[in-house]
């Protein structure tokens, strides 16, 4: 299935679409842009099913509003983000002097499962340490993880903001995501897509745990 990667913002944050041949789609992380989002989706006919959120730091939540509602889809979040997306200072938008808000999440993630939406079958992995509901989402037929800000090309996430924590976000990778096929890509949340085995091999980040 093809993936669209489409950073927004000016944290450049990448929201994502997976669509299929029938252009049933799910979006990943619409972060800000909407109205450049919302023309993507239609000019290419696309049929969104949901809105699946990594986190809900204010540059992944800021065009969640407008998008659920002009397609009227359901949003899914972390439970332990579940207030997040109402609270400007829990999402971080009042850290840099904006108060980003969405409406509260249509479906609440508890615990690594297989979800169906639509024709799509995938896995939530509970990857928390960059946040506390950080969720990381397997599609294992199509070869790829959406990672957010959990695992970027030679790096990881950072975990100095409100419930980070380095060794929990250590621990994620290497119980969670390393243990992926290592042909698997790693859709991050800013910059450019990776690999399991690419990061395996040469992330200094992940040496030595």
């Amino acid at each position: 299935m093809p993936v669209l990667q489409i950073p927004l913002g000016p944290l450049q944050t990448n929201a994502y679409i997976l669509y299929n041949q029938d252009n049933e789609a799910v979006i990943f992380d619409p972060g800000h842009e909407s109205k450049k989002l919302t023309a993507i989706i239609k000019d290419k006919g696309l049929k969104p099913l949901a809105i699946l959120l990594t986190h809900a730091h204010f540059d992944h939540i800021g065009a969640v509003e407008d998008i659920r509602q002009t397609f009227q889809i359901p949003v899914y979040v972390h439970n332990l983000e579940q207030d997040w997306l109402e609270n400007p200072a829990k999402n971080g938008s009042t850290r840099f002097g904006e108060s980003i808000v969405a409406n509260a999440a249509d479906q609440l993630i508890h615990e690594d499962d297989t979800l169906q939406i639509g024709p799509f079958s995938f896995s939530t992995l509970h990857t928390p340490g960059h946040s506390p509901g950080s969720v990381s989402y397997y599609f294992q037929d199509e070869h790829v993880v959406f990672s957010g800000d959990v695992l970027f090309q030679q790096s990881i996430g950072r975990t100095d903001l409100p419930g980070g924590e380095h060794q929990t976000l250590l621990h994620s990778i290497h119980t969670k995501l390393l243990h992926l096929p290592e042909e698997t890509a790693v859709a991050c949340g800013h910059g450019p897509a990776t690999s399991i085995g690419a990061e395996m091999d040469s992330n200094p980040f992940l040496s030595g745990f």
